[in-house]
């Protein structure tokens, strides 16, 4: 029985992945080791949305052939697709595998290892991304998690942000068909989960693909909102939270009909990467800091206090220390719970990476100092309403902190909240009122 470990680099899609490729080689016999072990296989699933994700894959792939020289080294997954000529080159690397190709790995794998044993070897399967157009269907049964199940529900993504290789390492939208949807959301309900995450690379185009042509995603009535209707009706299921979503999606009535689900969580991530409008266009954002910040006020009409997240990128081509403060006083207009902020990583075959006026690295860092700053203050002054109040609770694990045994979860928009072991039990909804904070990220 061959040892198999796997290690996951990225986004929360690629760790559903990962995670459905471990359940599929456990069901094919393989034992599944932690990655620091010898192992007979090691299995990288790697990420390239910046230059820094491309080198922590090189350095993962690389550990796994010092963990054992004679294993099998499998580079999977995005760094692979768009970087194909120097995996090839690169000797610690046995086989490679592109997206898309995931749900074959035991298969893949099977076929290399008699290759091998025969001499007959190639380690390429690296699929031309951009003309997938079918789905890669993979059910999980279990995650790692005990509370909370990611379940990926498209793929690919058609906006070409002018900054994003993702389009050439995923491809165009590929949307999971509802009802593989639905049969894992109950199997997960069914195990115990109380809560599922919707995810996806550009899940607000959920169901484009199926329209044909025929029906806008942005218009109110999009596929996406359909479907979290129907996940609400999955008996067992106490929360339901959507990924990262395009701020066009958040029409009135999509925003009004999202609030009549009792079972939604009011967390929204809504992806600017800046505040200045020309910053935007360069970008080739589909949209105005004045029409993101409406679609903020859609949900803010609707929703009590909902926790609104970005992404930013600072040191975007050209942006000058005018567009910055412009991006900066739209950051502190807005007031978001949390933002996530990036420097401008140049990513080679995007526009973006021809771009003139390229911005100095001590430039980036000094303004993702600033936005960082900003950000834990926002965050910190969203968490303080809860003191006083009385708040719901998920319990998800046990933690000691500063000595203590206690145990720690979110309330439905996303605060993380520590209780007394006496108050409830992992996996369990409690009511809680809220004293103060016990550490700069924790409310108790």
């Amino acid at each position: 029985m061959e040892s198999v470990a796997l290690y996951n680099l990225g986004c929360k899609v690629n760790a559903y992945e990962t995670e459905a490729m471990g359940q599929i080689l456990r069901e094919k016999g393989y034992r599944i080791v932690p990655f620091q072990e010898k192992a007979d296989i090691y299995i990288v699933n790697t990420c390239t949305v910046t230059n820094i994700a491309d080198r922590k894959s090189r350095q993962m792939l690389h550990r796994a052939r010092q963990l054992n020289p004679d294993a099998v080294v499998v580079a999977v997954g995005c760094y692979v697709q768009t970087g194909q000529e120097a995996v090839e080159r690169d000797e610690c690397i046995d086989l490679a595998v592109g997206n898309n190709r995931k749900k074959d790995i035991a298969q893949i794998l099977e076929t290399y290892l008699a290759e091998r044993k025969n001499k007959t070897l190639d380690g390429t399967t690296i699929p031309d991304i951009g003309q997938i157009h079918e789905y890669e269907e993979m059910q999980l049964k279990l995650t790692r998690e005990h509370t909370r199940a990611y379940i990926k529900i498209q793929d690919g993504c058609n906006q070409f942000c002018s900054y994003c290789a993702i389009p050439y390492a995923r491809g165009r939208v590929r949307s999971r068909r509802e009802e593989d949807i639905l049969r894992e959301v109950r199997g997960m309900a069914e195990a115990g989960y109380r809560e599922i995450v919707l995810t996806g690379i550009h899940i607000s185009s959920y169901g484009i693909d199926f329209a044909r042509g025929g029906r806008d995603e942005y218009n109110g009535k999009s596929a996406l909102v359909e479907l979290t209707e129907k996940i609400c009706g999955v008996p067992g299921l106490e929360r339901i939270r959507l990924g990262s979503l395009e701020p066009r999606v958040v029409t009135r009535e999509t925003a009004k009909r999202l609030a009549d689900l009792p079972k939604l969580c009011p967390h929204f991530h809504l992806s600017l990467q800046s505040g200045c409008d020309a910053t935007l266009k360069r970008m080739n954002r589909h949209y105005t800091a004045g029409e993101y910040y409406d679609c903020v006020g859609r949900l803010r009409e609707v929703f009590d206090f909902p926790a609104v997240t970005t992404d930013v990128i600072v040191g975007f081509p050209g942006e000058t220390e005018e567009e910055f403060a412009e991006s900066r006083a739209f950051l502190e207009k807005v007031d978001f719970y949390e933002m996530h902020v990036f420097k401008y990583s140049r990513r080679s075959g995007t526009a973006a990476a021809s771009m003139p006026e390229q911005i100095s690295d001590e430039v980036k860092t000094r303004r993702s100092g600033e936005l960082l700053a900003m950000g834990a203050g926002q965050a910190r002054k969203f968490r303080e309403r809860y003191i006083g109040r009385t708040a719901e609770v998920l319990l998800e694990e046990r933690r000691e902190i500063d000595g203590r045994s206690l145990l720690v979860g979110h309330t439905k928009d996303y605060v993380k909240v520590a209780v007394e072991e006496t108050q409830g039990a992992v996996n369990s909804l409690t009511e809680v009122t809220v004293k103060g904070f016990l550490t700069d990220e924790i409310m108790m």
